[in-house]
């Protein structure tokens, strides 16, 4: 049964794309960061920055795919071993993503920035990157219809307010019916609670589940 659960468990990942900038000794980093859900859409955002800012040195990255993180790589593009690929990954990793690709693009300028430089740079606009495209949650949520007479409307809509649970979409016609979503786990909880609140009048439908993103 602990499989079944943690089949459900949500992840974080980045909301959009994103992008960010640091500057040390003249030298440029400029982070590029956006969702993806596969090695093959990680490499694509990659060869697309790239082909961007086609006149800089590096372009260093990583990326994690994976609701249990199943894959990670991180690339040095040139930089010294361990100052730029790494330093990425762990802003993803400490950030608690998965599903996102991480470029830091650096433009020389002129002055060596040795190890320690680097690893704080790279980590700094691969951070600002994150800051700026967002972070969101996936959770499995149950997709219910909520079939009532007019006269339970009021109640109904007042519950749903009181636990911020929202109306996707309404439909009035001889029954009003209320789409919405919810946790999967407060699946049997708000069942039992719309009974109790209209006396066993709402017809509660299960309509399909699927994983929905909260947004941080």
């Amino acid at each position: 049964m602990a499989g079944d659960k943690n089949e459900f468990l949500p992840y974080k990942v980045v909301y959009q794309k994103g992008y960010g900038e640091y500057e040390e000794k003249k030298s440029r980093f400029i982070a590029s960061v956006a969702p993806v859900s596969s090695e093959e859409e990680a490499a694509a955002f990659i060869d697309s920055i790239r082909k961007k800012y086609y006149d800089a040195r590096h372009h260093c990255s990583a990326f994690i795919i994976g609701r249990n993180r199943e894959l990670t790589r991180c690339s040095d593009d040139g930089e010294p071993s361990g100052t730029a690929g790494k330093p990425i990954l762990e802003v993803l990793l400490g950030a608690g993503v998965t599903n996102a690709v991480a470029v830091v693009t650096r433009y020389f300028g002129g002055t060596l920035l040795g190890t320690g430089g680097l690893v704080r740079a790279y980590t700094q606009a691969a951070k600002e990157g994150i800051e700026n495209a967002g972070i969101g949650t996936m959770r499995y949520k149950t997709e219910m219809t909520i079939e009532i007479d007019y006269t339970d409307v009021g109640k109904v809509q007042y519950f749903l307010g009181n636990r911020k649970i929202e109306i996707s979409q309404s439909r009035y016609t001889d029954k009003v019916e209320f789409d919405i979503r919810i946790p999967k786990e407060e699946e049997r909880d708000v069942e039992k609670a719309l009974t109790e609140a209209t006396a066993a009048r709402a017809k509660l439908h299960i309509t399909g589940a699927d994983y929905y993103m909260d947004i941080e």
